[in-house]
This record gives C-alpha cells, structure tokens and sequence, in this order.
C-alpha cells in the first residue's frame, strides 16, 4: 500500500484540541478588546481563553501575529457586510444606505480598529491591514456613487472623509453622539453632497 499512514485518534484528538485551543484564543483576544482593553498582554488573553501562557505563544509567535489572526475573522464580518444586497435602486439613496451598513460595521469592530491603530506605527501588517481596510471601503462607494458625483474629485474625497472610520469614531466617542444620531449627521451631510 502507498500514500501516508493513517493518522492516530491520539493524533487526530490533539490536532482537534489545537484547532480548539487556537480558536479559543482569538476569541478571548477579540472580547478583551471589544470590552474596552486597548492593549491587552499575552497573560490576560490566557487568562480569558483559559489555556496556559505558552499555548497562547505556541500558536501565536507574538502579539502582531494574534492580531493577523483577529484581522481574518473582522474581514469576514466585513464581507458579508459588504456582499448584502441593496434595497434601493437609486444610487443616490445607495449612498445613504452605507452609512446604515458602515454604522453597524462599525460598531461591531470599532474596538479591534482602535486597538490596530495603537500598533500600526510598529506593525507593518496592521499598518498595511488598514490601508487594504481604507482601499475597500473607497472601492464600495465608489461603486455606488452616481456617475456624475463619481466623476468629481471634490465630492469623491469628502464622502469618503465622511464615510470613514476616523468620522464615525469621532462622532460617536469624542462628540459623544448615539449611533443613531451619528448615522442621522451623516446622512445629512451626505444628502446635502449628493444633491
């Protein structure tokens, strides 16, 4: 017979156990900063995820590589963000739908975006994680901007600017809006571009 021996049920258990372990990792590393910790350390994320210190860096090299791993998982959440079908027909009222659509984006991992910030000057993965995340988001509206409206830089540039994470995070953290009326602000704002 040929082709590789068949794997064990010690194996085939422990090989489970890591993928579990793994998984229970970045998911405590995601409630700690969801909870507010900006920073957490390798010890609480071991704590939350109720393995020892060294199952934590023996998935995980460092700090930065737990953050790609947390990035795959906002990715997803972003996708399917993204890939829900619009209601409206018209492009103009498209526009106004991703404010709702980055709202509650936005909010779900405002959290991991704040914490890669404090990171990204010494990380050239979340650095360059946020650029692909900025590129994105400019793809989508673009996409759904009027052709005329598409067409001028001016507009282009301050529906991003308005559209953005920086924006949602301010209105909501440092002017201490409610989602809703932070989503109402814009959706003024944007109208008044867009007509």
């Amino acid at each position: 017979m040929s082709g590789a021996p068949a794997a064990t049920p010690a194996a085939d258990g422990r090989r489970r156990r890591g993928e579990d372990n793994r998984a229970r990792i970045v998911a405590a590393m995601l409630e700690i900063i969801r909870s507010g910790e900006i920073a957490p350390g390798a010890e609480q994320v071991a704590q939350r995820a109720d393995v020892g210190l060294r199952t934590v860096f023996r998935h995980f090299r460092d700090m930065d590589s737990l953050y790609r791993e947390m990035s795959v998982v906002i990715a997803g959440e972003l996708k399917a963000v993204a890939e829900t079908p619009f209601r409206s027909e018209d492009s103009r009222e498209r526009v106004v739908e991703l404010i709702a659509r980055r709202a509650g984006a936005f909010e779900k991992i405002g959290p991991f975006l704040r914490a890669s910030t404090v990171f990204r000057h010494r990380s050239r993965y979340l650095d360059t994680d946020n650029t692909r995340l900025v590129a994105a988001l400019r793809d989508i509206l673009k996409r759904q901007l009027p052709p005329d409206v598409a067409r001028d830089p001016l507009k282009l540039e301050i529906l991003d600017l308005l559209l953005s994470f920086e924006a949602w995070s301010r209105l909501r953290r440092d002017q201490g809006l409610s989602p809703k009326r932070a989503k109402e602000t814009l959706e003024a704002a944007v109208r008044l571009i867009l007509d």
